[in-house]
């Protein structure tokens, strides 16, 4: 199958207004909104504009199509880039008054680009190299449906435009050193090298080649006049033809056409004003009004759908015809197959009759042993931390260059980047990721792991060595904060399971759960069983449940999370010697919990009771479920270095502690 456009030679002054049209909406809906950016969308609209009518295979009839090209992430502050673009091709619902609307409340024009609410709109970007590090996990999905189906169903590419800014992020060089390790050739990377930001020239605080940075990671590097169609569309034709990913250095002049601002910061994040639109439509001979675009421009863009309706209908053909057909779509569906569910609730039910004490990361790792090859498309990972987090199993083999049917990633030490390509392989489609590292160094990857939540993608996190449990390491390594912070991200549900079995509920609720994160926080060390009954019910999917009731009427309710459960455990059987009945209750999920109807979280937390709870870690969040006069046992600060036995007596994490909290409440 071909790798490059049936294409007709580029004619000589027939990009220019195509281009313009996009420098004159941007213009328009930034001065209308008295709010955006427009500098971006006007210096990079020649070559966007060569890029859409010439190269990017996309049906404006059908943007979600399965061997669509993705435009994968972008300078987001530049939406008015994309949105006149989508218009202009005839996405239905991007119509001249959503572009009117541009940053109103309710439209489909948003400050940036939202996936899920723009019809076209690839992804949510936003923060800076969120979008570049997004699209490698896209295209390295793309070449993973690759190596099982074949260029019949899967042959598409993965274009980004990246700014100045997403190249100084941090999390760019992780994702481009990525990118180049795994030769993502079908991953096409546009520069706009206008070389302003928001403070000046970019010189003011950056001289690094950025160029030669992508060549030493294995890209193939292009440099080109951004202005110059014809050396964008040889560029672009080049790319296409590479074995490795290619990044297109477009020197680009920022707020083209604006008689003083181009060129300057002054473009970049604000309106241009009347004066300055009025020099700028003159400058590139625009004669037509505010949101008026003639009838032969819009001609020119819908070439795109005639070529996009050809590749998909082409595509459907082979669809209809491939003996793949079934297993292709039930991938692309989401949907966790029967069987791996039910391989999870028969290790369920063989943890409740061997009572195993398992440390909670060593139960997760069981746990992915008992379903990962009914998953097709379920890939593993890890930052470097395999052997201590237990996301590989037997079975599993390295995901390379040279085999992307591999179902486990070697990330590196890159957690940044691991996350952002994450979200970029389940906005994709088709793959299913997980990865690990420790609790601590979650740190490093927020900004992806709350876009997984704001976009309802269904990432697994593995954040293990939970606590001060950990030991020797100290405090460095010792989380404290972390469990309140991913618990005040709304749409990620943290799982701190007590036990093997409650581990196993959460891979179970992660795996059904297709509207956004889960994040699975495991112990290093050891925990004992706990739980009773039979194992048939999912008790940890409503978040919290009572695992032991009280031997009599409950006077007061211990509440525990993670190891630090059977010290509640322990405490309940301590107050019954002292004539106290106390009920215990497990919380695997705070966030999902309080998420319950009230009458549910009454039944499990009674508000007439004391309640004291367990949790190594700071008290932050807590109120909520015990109130300001309920007792909790934790951490008030950052830990130490010793044996994990003894920093729990140090910092007074003990039976007897939770115990004492309960009977001050009497």
């Amino acid at each position: 199958m071909t790798r490059t456009p049936d294409l007709p030679p580029l004619v000589s002054g027939a990009i220019k207004p195509l281009a313009d049209a996009i420098r004159a909406l941007a213009m328009d809906a930034v001065q209308a909104a008295n709010s955006g950016h427009p500098g971006m969308p006007m210096g990079m609209a020649d070559a966007a504009a060569v890029l859409w009518t010439r190269h990017i295979k996309f049906d404006p009839a059908d943007p979600a199509w399965p061997d669509r090209d993705r435009f994968g992430g972008w300078a987001a502050h530049g939406s008015m880039l994309v949105y006149s673009i989508l218009h202009l091709i005839g996405v239905e619902g991007v119509t001249m008054e959503e572009l009117k609307n541009f940053r109103q409340l309710g439209s489909k024009t948003p400050g940036h680009p939202e996936y899920g609410h723009t019809p076209g709109v690839e992804t949510t970007t936003g923060p800076l190299g969120q979008g570049i590090s997004t699209a490698v996990g896209m295209a390295l999905a793309e070449r993973m449906l690759n190596a099982r189906y074949g260029d019949e169903l899967v042959d598409h590419h993965t274009w980004v435009i990246a700014s100045d800014g997403d190249l100084q992020e941090g999390v760019s060089q992780e994702a481009i050193a990525l990118a180049g390790h795994w030769k993502l050739n079908r991953l096409i990377v546009l520069w706009d090298d206008n070389s302003i930001s928001i403070d000046g020239s970019t010189d003011l605080s950056d001289t690094t080649d950025h160029g030669a940075r992508f060549e030493s990671a294995g890209w193939r590097v292009l440099r080109i006049d951004g202005h110059d169609p014809k050396a964008v569309d040889d560029a672009l034709t080049q790319a296409r033809l590479s074995d490795h990913p290619v990044l297109i250095a477009c020197k680009t002049i920022i707020g083209k056409g604006a008689p003083t601002k181009a060129g300057t910061a002054g473009s970049h994040g604000a309106p241009l004003g009347a004066e300055e639109i009025e020099g700028a439509r003159k400058a590139i001979g625009w004669t037509h009004a505010p949101f008026e675009i003639p009838s032969a421009v819009y001609d020119g863009w819908r070439s795109v759908a005639d070529r996009g309706a050809k590749a998909r209908d082409a595509w459907t053909q082979r669809h209809k015809a491939s003996p793949d057909r079934a297993e292709f779509d039930a991938r692309l569906s989401g949907e966790t197959p029967k069987a791996a569910l039910d391989a999870l609730d028969a290790h369920i039910a063989s943890l409740m009759s061997d009572k195993l004490a398992l440390a909670t990361r060593a139960a997760s790792g069981k746990a992915i042993e008992s379903f990962w090859d009914k998953i097709p498309g379920l890939v593993g990972g890890s930052a470097d931390l395999t052997g201590s987090v237990n996301t590989l199993v037997k079975g599993q083999a390295p995901l390379s260059a040279e085999n992307y049917a591999g179902q486990y990633i070697h990330y590196g030490v890159r957690e940044h980047g691991m996350a952002a390509a994450m979200n970029g392989m389940t906005l994709h489609g088709g793959v299913r990721p997980y990865a690990g590292t420790f609790l601590v160094f979650s740190d490093y990857c927020p900004p992806a792991v709350r876009r997984s939540a704001l976009i309802n993608q269904p990432v697994i996190y593995i954040f293990t060595h939970d606590s001060i449990g950990l030991g020797e390491d100290g405090p460095t390594h010792q989380p404290v904060e972390h469990l309140s912070a991913l618990r005040a991200i709304p749409n990620l549900a943290v799982f701190r399971p007590a036990d093997a079995v409650e581990a196993a509920e959460a891979w179970r609720a992660a795996l059904e759960r297709k509207d956004g994160p889960t994040a699975l926080i495991l112990s290093r060390q050891k925990t004992p069983h706990l739980r009773a009954g039979d194992g048939v019910k999912n008790l940890s999917t409503r978040g919290a449940y009572v695992l032991s009731e009280a031997d009599g009427p409950a006077q007061v309710t211990l509440i525990g999370t993670g190891t630090e459960t059977a010290l509640a455990v322990e405490a309940q059987a301590i107050l019954k010697t002292r004539g106290v009945n106390a009920r215990v209750v497990s919380a695997p999920s705070v966030d999902t919990f309080l998420d319950q109807d009230a009458a549910y979280r009454d039944s499990i937390v009674d508000p007439a009771l004391p309640a004291v709870a367990v949790e190594a870690g700071l008290r932050w969040g807590w109120d909520a479920l015990i109130g300001r006069e309920g007792g909790f046992v934790g951490m008030t600060g950052f830990g130490a270095s010793a044996p994990a036995e003894a920093l729990y007596d140090h910092f007074g994490i003990t039976a007897e502690a939770v115990a004492a909290q309960a009977l001050e409440r009497l």
